[in-house]
């Protein structure tokens, strides 16, 4: 038996004016909370801890704060933080109730501060039915939850964790890895190599990475003139619009990404560390602009709770050079056009290629040489000496698995990071 990790989505019927106004109250002081202990830099729990416990919400969005944090300064190295996050609740914080014979079957409890809470009828994912049910009757593990407001309307994303059959047992020497190269050229290329070692089917989303670009540059154009005017709420709800359509670009390219690795004989999609991704980025003002405003993070987390609903493993390794580096002799070469890569070793069979699907071999070649599995045993290892998690808290490293789990990594680095 293995583990699988879903979120399961609820729709909050029509609550009345009075939650409504709970609702805002917690979601204001969540967010409160949030930029405070962000701008105070708190990058352990307990010293998140102090800024968190002045605030009036429920001990379980005080403890997903003191968790999640921390991450933001070691893990994605935020610089900036969007003024709109899903309010956070760990494990513990809500509570199911199912009614078959009501029209609304399902009700949520929903923390507001101390011992008060909020009773509201929810409609849930009717594809999900079975993974509600089973969360209900504790054959399933209910982990964290996030409560956020759409166009006037509430929703909840709960995680769930279930025992499922395992698929193939192939060990990492039997699978077939998939590089991942994400970039604003192509928005991103994927490639394996076959059993001769040769870089077979490669797939590149190069026309979803133009139109990304289109709609960012129309984006700040119009904002930065907006402002000009004194017209920020316009410019905010505009902003929202294109980014709702980038939204629907990165959830259909990797919605294909994992399709693509399902028609691989026992696939993993091996990812960059993001760990190392910003550490990287060290180009003039404008560009490094750029890059940390790209969608990495939204890209990977949309990958991964994709990828985990259907089985397919995810591995990760450092990206240093791979872009730079030729993957049939590995020196390193230039880039003398955007798409192109140029290897400067003259007795190398390459000459120029393409630069991302040489940069997608080379993550594929970096997780064959081991190096993504003793990446694996030695974080293990350190997560195993250092732990001050809390004590009625989830755990947050799971995958992800829906639209909210994704926009929140991307609000999480800034206002058009991910």
């Amino acid at each position: 038996m293995g583990k699988l990790t879903k979120t399961l989505e609820l729709k909050l019927v029509d609550p009345n004016a009075h939650k409504r106004q709970k609702l805002r109250e917690t979601q204001d002081t969540y967010q409160q909370a949030l930029q405070a202990a962000f701008a105070a830099g708190c990058d352990t729990q307990s010293r998140a801890n102090d800024v968190v416990v002045e605030y009036d919400l429920s001990g379980y969005a005080k403890n997903a704060l003191k968790q999640y944090v921390p991450q933001l300064h070691n893990s994605y190295d935020a610089d900036e933080l969007h003024d709109d996050h899903p309010v956070r609740f760990t494990n513990e914080g809500l509570q199911l109730d199912h009614q078959p014979q009501n029209a609304i079957e399902w009700y949520v409890k929903i923390p507001h501060h101390e011992d008060y809470h909020l009773w509201i009828p929810a409609r849930a994912n009717p594809d999900q039915r079975d993974w509600l049910e089973a969360l209900y009757a504790d054959d399933a593990k209910m982990g964290e939850s996030r409560l956020f407001e759409r166009d006037g309307t509430w929703y909840l994303h709960v995680t769930a964790t279930r025992d499922v059959e395992d698929k193939s047992a192939a060990s990492a020497d039997e699978r077939t890895p998939i590089g991942v190269d994400i970039g604003e050229a192509s928005l991103v290329t994927v490639c394996h190599r076959d059993e001769c070692d040769s870089p077979v089917r490669p797939r590149l989303w190069a026309d979803d990475g133009k139109a990304v670009r289109r709609l960012r540059k129309t984006h700040f154009t119009a904002k930065r003139r907006l402002q000009k005017r004194g017209s920020e709420r316009i410019a905010e709800s505009y902003g929202d619009a294109l980014w709702d359509q980038i939204d629907d670009v990165f959830h259909r390219v990797t919605r294909e990404v994992v399709e693509y690795a399902e028609s691989v004989e026992n696939p993993v999609l091996v990812l960059e560390d993001l760990t190392y991704i910003r550490e990287n980025m060290d180009y003039s003002e404008y560009m490094n602009r750029r890059l940390h405003g790209w969608g990495f993070a939204k890209l990977h987390a949309q990958i991964r709770y994709k990828a985990a609903e259907k089985g397919i493993p995810i591995a990760t390794v450092n990206p240093r050079n791979t872009s730079k580096a030729c993957h049939a002799c590995g020196e390193h070469g230039s880039r003398p056009r955007q798409a192109t890569f140029s290897c400067s070793n003259d007795d190398c069979w390459v000459g120029e290629y393409q630069a991302d699907v040489n940069g997608a071999i080379n993550i594929t070649d970096r997780y064959c040489s081991g190096e993504s599995h003793r990446r694996s045993d030695r974080a293990s290892r350190q997560k195993a000496g250092d732990d001050d998690s809390a004590t009625d808290g989830a755990s947050l490293t799971g995958p992800q698995d829906s639209q909210a789990d994704a926009e929140n990594q991307q609000t999480t680095l800034g206002t058009y990071a991910s």
